[in-house]
């Protein structure tokens, strides 16, 4: 069969791809997830502690894995399939899978918020905001009692199969527009939160630590959890657009880069809800009672982003017009995250022989019917979302074990150390992702295992049924693994085949 020409595409720079590789890491988690974590971590003395363990992590987890991941694609040009074949060998194929499988399963739902996102810009720029929680509450309502979801689950999969139908050229158009005008939408909220009377009490929590706090297992539990979301490592995404890369590209300034810009962002954007929250709260409750709420995650952890801030919003001088930036920069994130959910799967399709196209087809043809379910029941879209986002563990440690199948030294030394203008990461990158990355995911899901059974659901953990038991995730997670190690041997020839 004739080889598909996305084969031989490749971004047309270093910043098209490193734009395009933000787009991966920033989004909805940055926004969205990092500051509420950041509260739900924090003490009566401040959230700082929660940073330290956070910044520990990005240089202990996600950035050897970011290095991993770059390194993989650019070595093999193929998704995480055809890449476990080669680095791993064909034995751990189905490892490979899991890792796609993750990501796609994580797509499904997150083309569903990413219409969530879309809804509230559309809102707050034609009609009135909330001036109340009850209002807040009631639209939140109403909009996910309509049709409204599973039309907008419909549109970003579309729009996403339109961006990535000519290959990864609409990648980098679609990421050289939407990143910046994020980043800078990002800056001028923060600028203008902090402004705000009051703020600074917000700035100052977020960046106060209580020591006590670290020695609390879940303070390093969120903290890794968080990298994981944050960032992107694990995922195999990075992977994928890695493949894109030019052949003189390093891979360990880029994965620097993406690491501590990701991270960067967060912060701006802790810094902007954190100063938004405590200006507009702090003059009516008191700082327990602030935290509280940004506590209060609600359902599939939406009370913080779709309810509260649009009635703060709506408490603030120029309020409608930095709502208006909030959801459209809450949107970019998203999209462009989901983006490239849609070709990580595209790409596994296309290395088994499929045209790109038809690839392309079907992928947002299944995600958009095992995307209606969670487009319907919030309950369900908060089952996968705990499912999946804990199974991140595993894949990051699939990732680390697969390079030590191959020989992590010499894997190092023929494909990371020594590219003309990147820097060489040593044995202590070895170190790391033989040790220290596979000794964390084993700890974070024993320790939350341990956490779920005794504390999160001691009466329920073995019930699978129960959405959010150890059961539930064990079930899921095993019936996939069954599958894929039995297919392990049709994946093998499908992908050689065509290599």
């Amino acid at each position: 069969m004739e080889q598909d020409s996305s084969r031989q595409e490749h971004f047309s720079s270093r910043l098209g791809l490193l734009l395009s590789v933000l787009g991966i890491a920033v989004g909805t988690g940055n926004i969205w997830r990092f500051p509420r974590i950041v509260a739900q971590s924090s003490g009566e003395e401040g959230g700082g502690a929660f940073l330290i363990a956070w910044v520990i992590f990005l240089f202990l987890w996600s950035i050897p894995l970011i290095i991993a991941e770059y390194a993989i694609g650019h070595r093999t040009r193929r998704g995480v399939v055809g890449s476990f074949m080669q680095v791993a060998g064909e034995r751990f194929a189905w490892m490979g899978a899991f890792v796609g499988f993750v990501s796609t399963a994580i797509m499904f739902y997150y083309a569903v918020v990413t219409g969530w996102c879309l809804y509230y810009f559309f809102q707050v720029l034609l009609a009135p905001l909330p001036d109340s929680t009850e209002a807040a509450t009631l639209s939140w309502e109403a909009f996910q009692g309509s049709a409204w979801p599973v039309g907008l689950l419909a549109l970003t999969l579309g729009l996403g199969a339109l961006v990535l139908y000519r290959g990864v050229s609409g990648i980098e158009r679609v990421s050289k527009v939407l990143l910046p005008v994020l980043l800078a939408i990002v800056v001028v909220a923060m600028l203008r939160a902090v402004t705000l009377p009051g703020a600074g009490e917000g700035v100052r929590f977020l960046f106060t630590p209580q020591w006590d706090l670290l020695a609390h297992p879940s303070t390093w539990l969120e903290a890794l959890t968080q990298n994981a979301w944050d960032t992107g490592a694990g995922w195999g995404l990075i992977l994928t657009y890695a493949i894109y890369m030019q052949r003189g590209h390093g891979v360990v300034k880029n994965a620097f880069l993406t690491g501590i810009c990701n991270n960067t962002v967060s912060l701006l954007c802790g810094i902007m809800i954190f100063g938004i929250v405590f200006a507009i709260l702090g003059e009516q409750m008191s700082r327990l009672e602030v935290l509280e709420v940004m506590k209060a995650s609600g359902p599939a952890s939406t009370g913080l982003t779709f309810i509260w801030m649009p009635q703060l919003f709506a408490q603030m001088p120029f309020g409608r017009m930095f709502a208006i930036l909030f959801f459209l920069a809450l949107s970019f994130a998203a999209f462009t995250s989901l983006v490239s959910m849609i070709e990580l799967a595209t790409r596994v399709l296309v290395d088994g022989g499929m045209r790109r196209q038809l690839a392309l087809g079907l992928v947002t043809a299944v995600g958009f019917l095992l995307g209606l379910p969670s487009a319907i029941s919030i309950d369900f879209l908060s089952n996968q979302d705990f499912v999946w986002g804990i199974g991140l563990m595993i894949s990051g440690a699939f990732i680390a074990l697969a390079i030590s199948k191959n020989g992590i030294t010499r894997f190092r030394e023929e494909t990371i150390d020594g590219i003309p203008g990147d820097w060489s990461v040593g044995r202590r990158w070895d170190f790391l992702i033989r040790i220290v990355v596979p000794v964390e995911a084993a700890i974070l899901l024993i320790w939350w295992f341990y956490l779920s059974i005794t504390a999160y659901a001691p009466d329920t953990w073995y019930d699978p049924m129960d959405p959010f038991s150890v059961a539930t995730c064990v079930f899921q997670w095993g019936i996939v693994l069954v599958m894929l190690v039995l297919a392990n041997r049709w994946m093998v020839r499908r992908t050689l085949v065509h290599q």
